[in-house]
């Protein structure tokens, strides 16, 4: 599935970098920790973050060991990679999680850090790190997958027989590799240990208190980490929220008419620019062109090697974020008009990340799977004539969970502790981590409030340029108030 449980959190950064867009930043600079200095309250040393890690320049790291298994705290050791970012000498720290999973956390300290109002920033020291099995934190591999997905890739909507079953071959490869470069560490690789990880953190820094920001899927390692640990979770905030009461496998299904709508909503706006973009005046007539791409690109592939699935995947990956919209807009339009080095640069982007390992370890082993195909089959189908765009998308990502050796971990129930309350931060249309699963969080963390944006951009506090959602998170973080009641904010403007 996607977004709070696929790589397309950083897809979506890869199709920025294919437009050439700025990556968002706040205004002011996070202090650099000098190597080796003891900061905080905690006696890490902290030096240059490891090579080839998502940090960015100036950033410094620190390790920390935790147990593999933790009900063995004695037992096997792994690396946990920290960043931090602040003034140092701030009386609180915010542990920040961004996404995924999978997605490498080492980097996000400095931009949430930079992005913060200076009081909220003067509050705060900013911790991120890269949960178990991803980056610098004793990564999860599944060896050379490229070799294993080709270009053009075969249509996510199967036509055929044939079409499935080599999609279906392909997800069962990927899973046998994944079980024969990692099994050692597969059956550890669950929301419920990182939880507890970040519970080693917290007395690492020696916080009686978790202090915590946490997006999309982070949304659902801050709900477990307060309910295994609600004595110790202080101020949170969970950002695009994961419904705490349904299976990752369930929760794709969820997912499936929230993008359609999203996508109903991109038609719908380059309806109105059609003048610029030239794909039809109605959202019916742009989705119509839409279609005819797809078709035409899957009898004759731009560049040889971008399809119809290629496409797909670069419109899901727009989804999240309507600042991105004209870009994709501009590269099919260019297309039509016979010039396909926009687009061909964006799905190559996409094309590069892959298969996520540790995207899919987490995914699969903190739920039950159905394992036998027919079941998946029947649920896609049943899910498509509602979602055309992205019901066998969707479940193809996650495929290789059907074919997945490690056994699944024990659940834990969210909100089955009696937990502090909670903000919790929403946009009303947000395709990846649809609204039922912010109103059903706010039903099983009691006392909790939640706020609701108009639109549907992925991630509000501080990087949707939202004031009134941004005042929320603010006022919260500084006093710990929670708004009176539940509440709403207006969208931000559409681009």
């Amino acid at each position: 599935m996607l977004s709070a449980t696929s790589p397309l959190v950083r897809r979506s950064a890869a199709v920025a970098a294919a437009f050439g867009l700025a990556a968002v930043a706040g205004p002011r600079v996070a202090e650099a920790t000098p190597a080796g200095t003891v900061t905080g309250p905690a006696a890490l040393h902290w030096s240059t973050c490891p090579a080839g890690s998502d940090a960015p320049r100036g950033t410094y790291c620190s390790t920390i060991k935790v147990p593999l298994d933790h009900t063995k705290p004695k037992g096997r050791q792994i690396n946990l990679t920290l960043s931090m970012a602040g003034a140092l000498d701030a009386p609180r720290t915010l542990v920040v999680n961004p996404g995924g999973p999978g997605q490498s956390g080492i980097g996000t300290a400095k931009l949430v850090w930079s992005s913060l109002p200076e009081d909220v920033g003067a509050q705060y020291n900013v911790v991120s790190f890269d949960p178990r099995g991803v980056g610098a934190s004793s990564p999860v591999s599944c060896g050379d997958t490229k070799k294993l997905i080709k270009h053009p890739a075969v249509p996510y909507t199967p036509a055929t027989d044939a079409q499935e079953q080599a999609r279906r071959t392909v997800a069962g490869k990927i899973a046998e590799q994944c079980q024969a470069n990692s099994k050692d560490l597969l059956p550890y690789i669950t929301t419920a240990n990182a939880a507890r990880d970040m519970d080693g953190i917290r007395t690492a820094f020696h916080q009686d208190k978790l202090d915590y920001l946490g997006y999309s899927y982070g949304t659902k390692l801050g709900a477990t980490y307060a309910t295994l640990f609600p004595s110790h979770t202080g101020r949170m905030i969970l950002d695009s929220v994961v419904d705490p009461t349904v299976t990752t496998y369930a929760s794709q299904y969820e997912q499936d008419p929230a993008l359609q709508h999203r996508a109903e909503q991109f038609f719908a706006w380059a309806a109105k620019k059609d003048s610029t973009y030239h794909l039809g005046d109605s959202a019916a007539k742009v989705s119509a062109t839409w279609n005819a791409v797809r078709k035409q690109l899957d009898a004759h592939p731009a560049g040889g090697r971008a399809g119809s699935a290629e496409l797909d995947d670069l419109l899901a990956s727009v989804m999240y974020l309507d600042i991105q919209w004209g870009d994709v807009a501009k590269a099919v339009s260019d297309y039509r008009r016979g010039d396909a080095g926009d687009l061909l640069g964006a799905t190559d982007q996409l094309a590069f990340g892959g298969v996520d390992p540790a995207q899919l370890a987490y995914n699969c082993v903190d739920d039950a799977w159905p394992r036998d195909w027919a079941t998946l089959h029947k649920e896609t189908a049943a899910a498509a004539p509602k979602s055309p765009l992205f019901a066998w998308l969707n479940t193809w990502y996650s495929a290789p969970c059907a074919f997945w050796k490690a056994p699944t971990a024990p659940p834990v129930k969210i909100g089955a502790a009696k937990v502090p309350p909670i903000l919790l931060l929403q946009a009303k249309d947000d395709p990846a981590t649809p609204l039922v699963g912010a109103q059903r969080m706010r039903q099983v963390l009691a006392g909790s409030r939640l706020v609701v944006a108009g639109g549907g951009n992925h991630g509000q506090y501080l990087f949707d340029n939202n004031p009134c959602m941004d005042k929320h998170g603010s006022h919260y973080l500084l006093t710990g108030q929670l708004p009176p009641a539940d509440t709403t904010c207006p969208a931000t403007p559409a681009p």
